[in-house]
């Protein structure tokens, strides 16, 4: 078997024990779920899982890691094709709030135990986050270059406030209930962008 076949082997037992692991911490939560479940779950025997993982928080940071890749790949492939720079905060919203609410467990436990880490392990989901969140900051901060957004506002702070509104709609989202994702989407970018934006460009973020 060459690298390459090794390497999709690899990558595909990596995505078997990240998304079982995801359910299971779903369902039981991080703290009450062993590592033996983990194994059994996945047809593994404990040593082999232990060869690939020497703790539970091993895996817990190995799927943050790959759900936020996820995240970061779903929102570029939703704006890499649009210049318009309050449109790409629009699009941006939107795409997150459709990932956050796809139903996959990765992303869930990556919103809801990211507390159950600790020391080492911590640091690097702290990291991988910051990663994320940067991504954000570009898109805000070239608003702010081309004067979209008012000189006064201070962007790190509505960077927190907006990516908190977006998460926290996994708390109460019902797929029956009043309003689809992509209106949730929509009035957060409006709410969002209505206060803070410079006085020339309203009449442009009314037409979006």
């Amino acid at each position: 078997m060459s690298n390459q076949e090794t390497s999709l082997v690899d990558f595909a037992d990596r995505e078997k024990v990240l998304a079982i692991s995801a359910t299971l911490f779903r369902e039981k939560g991080f703290e009450r779920t062993s590592l033996r479940e983990i194994s059994k779950a996945c047809g593994m025997l404990p040593g082999s899982l232990h060869y690939r993982y020497r703790a539970k928080d091993d895996i817990l940071v190995d799927m943050m890691r790959l759900a936020i890749e996820r995240i970061i790949s779903g929102i570029v492939d939703a704006t890499v094709s649009v210049d318009d720079p309050l449109e790409k905060l629009r699009a941006a919203m939107r795409a997150h709030v459709n990932i956050l609410m796809s139903g996959n467990d990765m992303v869930y436990v990556l919103l809801f135990e990211w507390r159950s880490l600790h020391g080492t392990a911590h640091t690097q989901i702290m990291a991988e986050r910051d990663r994320y969140e940067h991504y954000w900051q570009t898109i805000l901060d070239t608003l702010k270059v081309k004067q979209y957004i008012r000189e006064d506002i201070d962007i790190n702070l509505i960077r927190l406030i907006g990516l908190g509104a977006v998460n926290w709609v996994a708390t109460w989202y019902k797929a029956e209930g009043k309003y689809s994702l992509d209106q949730i989407g929509d009035a957060i970018w409006q709410m969002l962008t209505r206060g803070v934006l410079a006085d020339e460009h309203h009449e442009a973020a009314k037409k979006l």
